[in-house]
């Protein structure tokens, strides 16, 4: 990890429960648009023994050795500082023989991927120092639960099935469109954020909430009138078209008031995902609700009458 780029974190994020429903190629887009996960935060990146080895490669024409996510340092600072234990300019002290022998690991900055252009990436710019094991930097941008919460959220893949409709991809106006979910396509969705070395872990879970329709248009109606089907205590969303049912009104979907003339409507479908995470330490929270959406073609058809 010394000559690991800025972006390159130790953090390990698995899924702990959702299966292959969390498929989706793109990851959730949080309901409150100031929210972004951490920009930065600092990780241990180096025993005693891989510095001074890093530094020896050094010595013998390797590469520079990054210190920072911007900077890296020859064998001159490397050696003064972090062999000899001369103090850097600004006050910083230095270290003896690389601290062999100590029971830490020696830390430095990480940018988050997802926001590498950001100018608040590059507030994690201390030097490469020295932490105790077993502790956290007394430091903003230490790697807490809360953080690792907020860094798996980027991390969370959810279904992206397709809302079951009858009929299917083919309305007619001023008849409705059913709309539903079965039960099993959508489950809680947890993710685990954790970083070596530090013991700090934490489970961001994703549950299901709600579905949101878009018709394409504004020529339609939907129901209920908001265009919200909440989800049942089964995990299921509105109730499936039986027979018999064509002219009653489902408790989720839509009615077309005009054709498609030609161009198929785009009805968009969008499920609110409730986000809560726990971690180490007993720590717990929330987060902000995310959606993901989906595109359908819907084409609508005139009623066909034939007069005698």
């Amino acid at each position: 990890m010394l000559n690991a780029t800025a972006t390159a974190t130790s953090i390990k994020v698995t899924q702990v429960n959702g299966g292959a429903s969390g498929n989706s190629p793109k990851a959730l887009a949080p309901v409150d648009l100031n929210w972004e996960p951490p920009a930065c935060w600092y990780e241990p990146v180096a025993t005693p023994q891989q510095l001074k080895t890093g530094v020896d490669r050094l010595k013998k024409g390797g590469d520079l050795v990054r210190v920072t996510p911007s900077l890296s340092w020859g064998e001159d600072l490397m050696v003064s500082h972090y062999e000899k234990g001369e103090a850097q300019p600004g006050g910083e002290k230095g270290y003896e023989d690389y601290n062999v022998g100590q029971n830490g690991m020696f830390w430095r900055g990480v940018i988050n991927k997802s926001r590498e252009n950001d100018p608040e990436s590059y507030d994690c710019e201390r030097n490469l120092f020295w932490q105790n094991a077993n502790t956290l930097p007394d430091d903003e941008h230490a790697p807490t639960p809360d953080v690792l919460a907020a860094y798996a959220y980027d991390q969370i893949k959810v279904p992206e099935t397709e809302v079951e409709l009858k009929p299917e991809g083919k309305s007619t106006v001023n008849l409705p469109t059913w709309a539903w979910l079965d039960k099993g396509s959508f489950q809680e969705v947890k993710v685990r954020a954790e970083l070596p070395n530090t013991g700090v872990w934490a489970e961001t879970t994703a549950k299901p909430v709600a579905l949101h329709l878009e018709p394409g248009t504004e020529d339609a109606e939907t129901y209920p009138a908001s265009g919200d089907c909440e989800i049942s205590k089964d995990g299921s969303i509105g109730t499936p078209y039986a027979k018999g049912s064509s002219g009653k009104a489902p408790l989720c979907g839509i009615t077309y008031l005009r054709a498609s003339s030609g161009a198929p409507y785009q009805l968009k479908a969008s499920i609110t995902w409730e986000i809560s995470w726990e971690g180490s330490g007993g720590a717990q929270g929330d987060l902000p609700n995310g959606t993901f959406e989906t595109t359908q073609d819907m084409n609508v058809q005139e009623i066909q009458s034939i007069n005698r």
